[in-house]
């Protein structure tokens, strides 16, 4: 139970990524883990005092469970948070939300019945450093409004890539886009606002899987921004650059801080719009780069969650208005790709 602003938390599922919520939560003073369920046998790391069951349904099904993490294939997502939901948990689940647009909805149905339980998705580029003092700049008004963004977002797909349970469309629901592609997605909303329009080319270019490794995706709103994505699991050297250009200048977020730092180190570049009238050559305007060394991104957004539990305030920030808005964009490009 939450007893003097702890909650109290369980992980469902213990592979790469509930085993960095086991870090993030343990490390907090805003939870205390009750227990992790998962079918492989204690590793070593677990704590003793942290029940370790083979039965999600039990743990969950626990008293003294305030929130659960959910941490499980796409396909096993739905099943979980709702049965959660259902039981008067809070609930995080791991992006993407789901393999379709109806996984995503039976959710949101799940929350609207569950007498105010908070709902929400790990999209935790949001609190990456470069993306939250992009996130300030762009607020503050100080470059103008946002006219564009363009992001490439990719990585080697490695030698077992075939073997992966992401390439099983019964599983994963879909390729690169919906695997990696959708944290850019996200942040284009982030930053822009809502798209409504979207065109796309998806192709199986070079891994013989039945999912897509390459997707271009063109984004379009009423407002006149134009957002345009190329997420790849071709470009042999793991890539993260998102560049947003502002009525008077620009930002450019490179490398991504990450447990393996294969993506290089993330940097934001600024610069403000300069003609020939005030620099010294025309398209060469002065710029300052900010290096960042440290990601505290997973431990802000269970912060976040852990705050609007204790304090019973909405989930502002990778709600699950949030994580439909993004899947129904991946899958709108599925279908103008002709691949949905």
């Amino acid at each position: 139970m939450v007893t003097r602003g702890r909650v109290a938390a369980a992980i469902v599922g213990y592979g790469y990524m509930g085993e960095i919520r086991r870090r993030v939560i343990t490390a907090s003073g805003a939870y205390r883990l009750v227990g992790i369920a998962d079918l492989k046998p204690r590793p070593a790391d677990v704590p003793t005092d942290v029940a370790w069951m083979d039965s999600y349904e039990e743990l969950i099904a626990r008293d003294d469970v305030d929130a659960v993490f959910v941490c499980v294939p796409n396909a096993l997502i739905p099943e979980v948070a709702c049965r959660s939901l259902a039981l008067g948990k809070h609930v995080f689940c791991e992006k993407p939300p789901g393999r379709t647009v109806a996984d995503i909805r039976r959710l949101q149905e799940a929350e609207a019945t569950s007498a105010g339980r908070k709902l929400m998705f790990g999209f935790n580029h949001r609190f990456h450093p470069a993306m939250l003092e992009a996130k300030r700049i762009v607020d503050s008004g100080d470059l103008g409004r946002v006219l564009w963004v363009k992001g490439s977002y990719g990585r080697s797909g490695g030698r077992d890539f075939r073997q992966s349970w992401r390439n099983d469309p019964a599983q994963s629901g879909g390729g690169v886009l919906l695997d990696q592609g959708i944290h850019m997605i996200d942040l284009f909303r982030y930053y822009c606002g809502d798209f409504d329009r979207v065109k796309a080319f998806c192709a199986a270019a070079y891994w013989d899987v039945p999912v897509e490794d390459n997707a271009f995706v063109i984004f379009a709103n009423d407002r006149g921004q134009h957002g345009l994505l190329h997420s790849s699991v071709t470009l042999w050297r793991h890539t993260f650059r998102l560049e947003i250009g502002l009525a008077d200048g620009y930002l450019v977020i490179e490398g991504l801080l990450s447990k393996t730092g294969s993506y290089g180190r993330e940097t934001l570049t600024v610069g403000r719009r300069q003609f020939e009238d005030v620099c010294r050559a025309l398209g060469n305007p002065e710029e300052c780069r900010y290096y960042y060394d440290r990601d505290d991104s997973w431990a802000l957004e269970v912060a976040n969650f852990a705050r609007a539990i204790v304090e019973d305030t909405p989930v502002e920030q990778c709600s699950s208005h949030d994580a439909i808005r993004a899947l129904e964009l991946v899958h709108a490009a599925y279908a103008d790709s002709g691949r949905g």
